[in-house]
């Protein structure tokens, strides 16, 4: 993959030993620039030193966890980039867990242990197949949908979906 032998990442985990195998995975993909934080804190910093292209956080960090960084990198007023690719690794799967994630507008999610396949999985996903970014009152970040059901006929709960419904129904 040496296409992405230019892509700027920030790896941000709490664990020096997960920092280096997902870096190593990194690299054996063709990624040549990973930076590392061992916190959000310092990750939300390395943010605004330097552009990054992708961002892979763990979830449970201290003392800026994953979800906060992200809330803070989607929401916040000084954000550098809010809407940067961000990749969300962690080693609780649990369903909340999964959408506490979803809904601070982590990109893609992917579970610990990880794998290349996994890792490069995630990062062609949010490279090739981008969600257009959705905003709301309540949040900030990719579209949660990940797919249009071309049969589902339940309610259109967004003002862009009342639009469609009306026009279609015309």
């Amino acid at each position: 993959m040496s296409s992405l032998q230019a892509l700027q990442v920030l790896l941000v985990d709490d664990n020096q030993h997960m920092r280096a195998i997902t870096s190593a995975v990194l690299q054996s993909a063709g990624v040549r620039k990973v930076r590392e934080a061992a916190d959000g804190a310092a990750g939300l910093e390395m943010l605004r030193e330097q552009a990054i292209d992708l961002a892979i956080v763990d979830f449970n960090m201290f003392p800026l966890d994953g979800v906060e960084f992200t809330r803070l990198v989607r929401n916040s007023p000084d954000s550098v980039n809010p809407y940067l690719p961000i990749i969300m690794m962690t080693g609780h799967s649990e369903k909340s867990r999964v959408y506490e994630a979803r809904d601070a507008g982590v990109t893609e999610f992917v579970v610990k242990p990880i794998t290349a396949k996994a890792i490069l999985d995630r990062i062609q996903a949010v490279i090739f197949k981008p969600r257009p970014f959705v905003k709301t009152e309540g949040y900030f970040g990719p579209d949660r949908r990940r797919s249009t059901a071309s049969n589902y006929k339940g309610p259109l709960r967004r003002a862009s979906d009342q639009a469609k419904g009306d026009s279609s129904a015309a």
